[in-house]
């Protein structure tokens, strides 16, 4: 049984990954997605996979740092679908990698401004859009690093997507009582785009790989099955919660 059928769903940073992957999921499992990224070409390539797959999609194309990009993708989610029910607010970036003696100010913004306040800009719009339809599941990727893990050179990364998990607390114990949840999942090493930018060599991949207790990093298939759970109604018990999903690398130590 599609576990999300008649829904809607916000997917940002769509266009390839974990967005892209769980896009297509969504649809799979009878969601109406409204797909977000800044690729105009890849997010049509995304919306034809979903076609042709049987399923239903549109994309709305900008950057999620800008509020009326986040305004607009809730207004079409509304006027052409008749509601929000989902929004998996998944747009990211690793932003600059070095010591934060040397990092600018105006990249230490960006990064926050990518990872963080992107997600306070989507989940303002999308929340008043659930109350009004009754309740609703928010998803934010963060991740383990900063939150059982550091890696130097990635403070403002780390930041903010460990700021996703407080913001996941604050709103689900606000909305609650308005019948919404709001998690965060925390995938370990996946190979996206993103992730194969930072570990841009065979060896690092491996000794990312390594460092789980799985031995592997994520498809990101897999982590799109992850989000599911969160966004459909067979985890409606669960909110406020920093959902693992890394292959052990929080507790490994070999």
């Amino acid at each position: 049984m599609a576990r999300l059928k008649g829904k809607v769903a916000i997917v940002t940073g769509a266009s390839s990954g974990i967005g892209y992957a769980t896009a297509r999921l969504f649809a799979d499992e009878g969601a109406i997605v409204v797909a977000s990224a800044r690729r105009q070409r890849e997010l049509d390539a995304l919306v034809a996979d979903i076609e042709a797959r049987g399923g239903t999609a549109t994309a709305v194309a900008g950057d999620v740092g800008d509020p009326d990009v986040a305004k607009t993708l809730v207004a079409v989610a509304v006027e052409r679908f008749g509601g929000l029910d989902i929004a998996f607010n998944n747009a990211g970036a690793t932003g600059e990698i070095g010591s934060i003696a040397g990092m600018s100010l105006e990249m230490w913004r960006a990064t926050l401004d990518t990872n963080l306040t992107s997600a306070f800009l989507g989940a303002k719009h999308q929340l008043p859009a659930m109350v009004a339809r009754g309740g609703g599941s928010v998803v934010f990727t963060s991740t383990f690093v900063g939150y059982s893990a550091g890696f130097p050179g990635m403070a403002a990364y780390a930041a903010g997507k460990a700021g996703l998990v407080g913001l996941a607390q604050v709103l689900a114990a606000e909305y609650g009582p308005k019948g919404i949840r709001v998690n965060a999942i925390l995938p370990g090493g996946t190979d996206t785009p993103m992730g194969r930018a930072v570990a841009d060599t065979e060896e690092a991949r491996a000794f990312i790989a390594g460092l789980h207790a799985l031995k592997r990093m994520a498809r990101p298939e897999e982590i799109a099955r992850s989000v599911v759970y969160p966004a459909s109604d067979q985890s409606s018990f669960v909110t406020g919660a920093a959902l693992l999903v890394d292959g052990g690398v929080s507790i490994y130590r070999g």
